[in-house]
């Protein structure tokens, strides 16, 4: 599992690429963004090309994950995690992945 620790604003590419053959699970550390004591409730996943399958509130309710398989060799793809937080804060942050025959 690759996990991605977010900051402020940025977007993140993740440091070493996938193969396209490959089926990997991402999560989301939102511990740096949520007050004390506030909780994920709900969390949705996008991409612009990579398929996506069996989102979850990962234990704690500080961080999301998703598995992403697909995508074609010398792309980068954004992955974009929206959650909507107990104290009915909603935010969004996006990483890139890169994609490369390995």
């Amino acid at each position: 599992m690759r996990t991605v620790t977010l900051g402020r604003t940025e977007i993140v590419t993740l440091p070493d690429p996938k193969d396209p053959a490959d089926r990997q699970k991402y999560r989301m550390d939102w511990s740096a963004l949520l007050d004390s004591g506030e909780a994920i409730t709900v969390s949705g996943w996008s991409t612009d090309g990579l398929t996506t399958s069996s989102p979850a509130i990962e234990s704690g309710a500080q961080g999301a994950s998703v598995w992403l398989e697909g995508g074609s060799a010398g792309r980068a793809y954004t992955v974009s995690n929206r959650i909507t937080t107990g104290l009915g804060r909603v935010v969004e942050r996006s990483f890139k992945v890169e994609v490369a025959e390995r």
